[in-house]
């Protein structure tokens, strides 16, 4: 199933200039999100998560940066997905999106990040950026995907979400 596009994929020249991922734990019928307090993204509602370092692999880098930003360790994420972002001033985008349920430790406030658990069912999309909405209820709901999306700053001028099946 794919969700309405406003404008096709990103050609297939298109290289990302930075390699992401985010994090989305739950329990039950909640998710753990941050409020973000520094980078990009600062003042809005997201998953933990971060840039990838050099020679580092996607799961390590999703590991150590919900490390950094809650000091909890997470257990057995699995790939959900891949966004991959365009923004008019020149970034591009790769992130890999993690869901996983268990994590050693509690979530604690940082100097990046501000935890809070949400239900599922009222997720503050209105606070987050404007692609969530489009891939996450489904992600959440166990659903795989990719997306394309191209911004001007918070801006949201296209998107293309392809949802697949396991």
């Amino acid at each position: 199933m794919e969700e309405a596009a406003l404008n096709s994929t990103f050609p297939d020249s298109w290289e990302p200039n930075m390699i992401a991922n985010l994090v989305f734990l739950t329990r039950g019928d909640e998710v753990l999100l941050i409020h973000k307090k520094t980078g990009l993204g600062e003042g809005k509602i997201n998953g933990p998560g971060g840039k990838q370092e050099p020679g580092e692999t996607s799961l390590a880098a999703a590991i150590r940066e919900v490390e950094e930003e809650l000091l909890i360790t997470p257990h057995h994420l699995e790939v959900m997905g891949e966004l991959h972002f365009d923004f008019v001033d020149g970034l591009r985008l790769h992130c890999t999106v993690y869901r996983g349920e268990g994590f050693d430790g509690i979530p604690t406030e940082t100097r990046e990040a501000k935890p809070e658990w949400f239900r599922v069912d009222d997720v503050p999309y209105e606070r987050m950026w404007a692609d969530d909405r489009y891939w996450l209820p489904e992600m959440l709901a166990g659903r795989r995907f990719r997306a394309w999306f191209r911004f001007e700053g918070e801006t949201m001028l296209s998107r293309e979400v392809v949802f697949t099946s396991g």
